[in-house]
C-alpha cells in the first residue's frame, strides 16, 4: 500500500530533477565561474568569483591564439561531416528498413560495430595513408576519419526510425502514381524530418568534440580545430598551466552547442518521439 501523499510524491520527483540537473550542470557551471576569475585567484574555492575579470577572454581572443580561426575550423569540420553523414545515412538507413535480404542483421550488426572501435586504433594506419595522399592539414583528413563513427551512428538512429513508419504510406503514394522514388522524396523524407534532424544534432555535437583525429592530422595552427587549439594553449613560461584561458575557451566552445539545442529543442524532442504515430 503506497502511503505516500500525492503531494510528497511529487516534491520528491521535483528533487530529483533539480538533483540530476545540478549534477549535471555542476561542471559547465564551474567552468564558467573560472573563466571569470582573475588569474590570481584561479584556485580559489568559492562558489562566486570574488571580482569579475574578462582577462581569460581577451586572452583567448587574441590575434595570437588564433582561436577564432579554430572555431571556424570547428564549424567547418563538423558541419560537412554531419551533411555527408546525414546524406548516406538517410539512403542507408531506408534501404535497411525496407528492403529484405539475407543476414540483413548481421550487416546492422557490422554497421554499429564499427563505431565501436577505439578512434586511435586507426589513426596511425590513416596517418600514413592521408601522408601519401597528401591530405595532412586539409579538412578531408579530418572529415573522412570522423564518418567512422558519425556515419554508423545517424545509420542505427534513422534505421530505427524508418521502422517505425507503415509501409502503407509509400503504397498509398505509389496506388496515386508515384514511383518508389518519389514517394520517398515526396512522403518520406518530410515525415522522417524530426528524426534527421535529432540524428543532425546528435552527429554535429560528436563531431565538433572529436580531438584525437584533428590532433594527430593537423600540424598548422590555422588547420587546428578548437579543441586542438584548446589543448595547446600556453602560460607565461613553461612551468604555467593557463587554467583561466583554458576555461573562457570552453565556455566558449560549449555555449554555441547549448543555444543551438535550446533553440530547436522541440524539434529535438519530436524526432525522439516520432514513431508509429506518424
Amino acid at each position: 500500500m503506497n502511503t505516500l501523499s500525492p503531494r510528497l510524491r511529487k516534491g520528491l520527483l521535483y528533487a530529483g530533477v533539480a538533483a540530476v540537473v545540478a549534477y549535471c550542470l555542476a561542471p559547465f557551471y564551474w567552468m564558467l565561474v573560472s573563466s571569470l576569475r582573475r588569474t590570481s585567484d584561479i584556485f580559489a574555492n568559492s562558489p562566486f568569483p570574488t571580482r569579475l575579470s574578462f582577462e581569460n577572454y581577451l586572452a583567448v581572443l587574441d590575434p595570437s591564439e588564433s582561436f577564432t580561426r579554430a572555431l571556424l575550423n570547428s564549424v567547418v569540420v563538423a558541419g560537412i561531416t554531419t551533411a555527408v553523414a546525414l546524406v548516406l545515412a538517410t539512403f542507408t538507413a531506408y534501404a535497411m528498413a525496407r528492403l529484405e535480404f539475407r543476414l540483413k542483421r548481421v550487416v546492422l550488426t557490422l554497421i554499429i560495430a564499427t563505431s565501436m572501435f577505439p578512434v586511435v586504433s586507426i589513426v596511425v594506419p590513416l596517418l600514413k595513408m592521408f601522408v601519401d595522399f597528401g591530405w595532412i592539414n586539409s579538412y578531408q583528413a579530418m572529415i573522412v576519419p570522423s564518418m567512422s563513427f558519425t556515419l554508423p551512428l545517424a545509420v542505427w538512429n534513422l534505421t530505427a526510425f524508418f521502422r517505425q513508419m507503415p509501409q502503407e504510406l509509400e503504397h498509398a503514394a505509389m496506388v496515386d502514381g508515384c514511383t518508389r522514388g518519389q514517394a520517398f522524396r515526396r512522403i518520406i523524407i518530410p515525415l522522417a524530418a524530426p528524426g534527421m534532424f535529432t540524428t543532425a544534432i546528435i552527429t554535429f555535437i560528436a563531431a565538433w568534440n572529436e580531438f584525437l583525429i584533428a590532433l594527430s592530422m593537423t600540424n598548422k595552427p590555422e588547420m587546428q580545430t578548437a579543441p586542438v587549439a584548446i589543448s595547446k594553449f600556453s602560460g607565461a613560461s613553461q612551468f604555467e598551466t593557463p587554467f583561466g584561458s583554458q576555461m573562457a575557451a570552453g565556455v566558449l566552445v560549449t555555449i554555441p552547442l547549448v543555444i543551438m539545442v535550446l533553440i530547436f529543442q522541440r524539434r529535438i524532442v519530436a524526432g525522439l518521439t516520432a514513431g508509429a504515430a506518424k
